[in-house]
């Protein structure tokens, strides 16, 4: 299956080192700066190989290479356009976290690739962490009983040598703050586990220590979902001097669940009334990864090539991956009107936070 990257930068490694462990055929690389294609095909011994053209404009590459699959990890504020762009030429798409920056663009790409009979992904790779998968075991086969509350909880350091490495990070048109950059992938999670139709969300951010930034660095929100169950959310780069954990608990009437490490792929607490001898080998599991993007990215990029090949959903749709922007833009819509948003959230985008912090 002929595959092309859009975007060489900081996350770009790992959808190489997928592309690679799938035996994708890798026709083409993009950047707007040729020297960051050099330096990640060099990591994967890729750069002596002529096959792989390089392009500094993406829709140059869609015309000449006509991919069957594309993965997109530019700076978030362009991750809508050119999804859309390869969507409308009947490009599949795995896109990069966040989907779009704007509810209304990850509405468009949505309807557009169910329009092209295109398969679509929203890379939220901690879908297949192995403490994930058991969780999601449990929650669908009905061993927790009736939910009570859910929480995630991000507790991250990201510094100014970090927000320094590229211009776009930190502001509301390119990237978001803590919630849409760092703690996406948690809420994702946390919204999915607890049965993803939520009534309303209330939320507030803050900007405490990054002053040099347009976004926020810290936000926090109470969720009511249509079950009756609670969510709480807490998304942070303030902790100081590393990262933390990110960790999401699920307590329910008979079974109460704490996945824990730096990126929910531990399990600390596993206990259900109902319990098997395989409830065992899961009281704490550690999935070894090696930093905290975790292992996902290639099993992520599996699901997508059999999705294609088989005609199906990707098991992280598109609609996976504009709930999980729901959430970050009800939060903000939140903190900028200081009211409960209730759901569906029909227009709201990052930009609209525009000053939020300035005053």
């Amino acid at each position: 299956m002929r595959y092309a990257l859009i975007g060489c930068g900081r996350i770009a490694v790992n959808h190489m080192k997928a592309a690679v462990n799938n035996k994708l055929e890798i026709c083409a690389v993009c950047d707007v700066i040729p020297e960051k294609m050099e330096a990640l095909l060099e990591k994967y011994e890729l750069a002596g190989d002529e096959s792989i053209k390089r392009y500094t404009d993406y829709k140059e590459l869609i015309e000449k290479e006509a991919p069957e699959l594309v993965s997109i990890a530019t700076e978030s504020g362009n991750h809508a356009e050119i999804a859309l762009y390869c969507i409308d030429k009947g490009v599949n798409c795995i896109i990069e976290k966040p989907m779009a920056m704007s509810i209304e663009d990850a509405n468009k790409i949505i309807d557009l690739a169910e329009q092209r009979g295109v398969k679509v992904s929203a890379c939220h790779q901690n879908r297949f962490n192995v403490a994930i998968q058991e969780l999601r075991k449990a929650i669908e086969s009905g061993r927790f009983g009736r939910l009570s509350h859910g929480s995630i909880h991000v507790r991250w350091n990201r510094d100014h040598g970090y927000y320094d490495q590229a211009p776009w990070r930190g502001t509301w048109a390119q990237d978001g703050g803590a919630l849409m950059n760092q703690c996406i992938h948690g809420i994702d999670l946390l919204r999915w586990m607890m049965g993803d139709e939520i009534e309303e969300i209330y939320g507030a951010t803050r900007q405490q220590f990054h002053d040099y930034l347009e976004a926020e660095d810290v936000g926090m929100a109470v969720i009511k979902f249509k079950n009756g169950a609670i969510g709480t959310i807490e998304g942070t780069t303030n902790v100081y001097p590393r990262n933390l954990e990110e960790t999401l608990y699920i307590f329910g009437e008979n079974g109460t669940v704490k996945i824990g490490g730096k990126s929910t792929n531990n399990i600390d607490v596993w206990d259900f009334a109902d319990e098997t001898e395989d409830d065992q080998k899961n009281k704490g599991l550690e999935e070894q990864t090696s930093n905290v993007y975790g292992n996902g990215h290639t099993s992520l990029f599996a699901d997508v090539i059999d999705a294609i090949k088989n005609d199906r959903k990707p098991y992280v749709d598109a609609v996976a991956g504009r709930n999980a922007l729901e959430v970050v833009l009800s939060i903000y819509k939140s903190q900028k009107t200081g009211q409960p948003v209730k759901f569906p959230l029909t227009e709201f985008a990052s930009t609209d936070m525009a000053g939020e912090f300035d005053k």
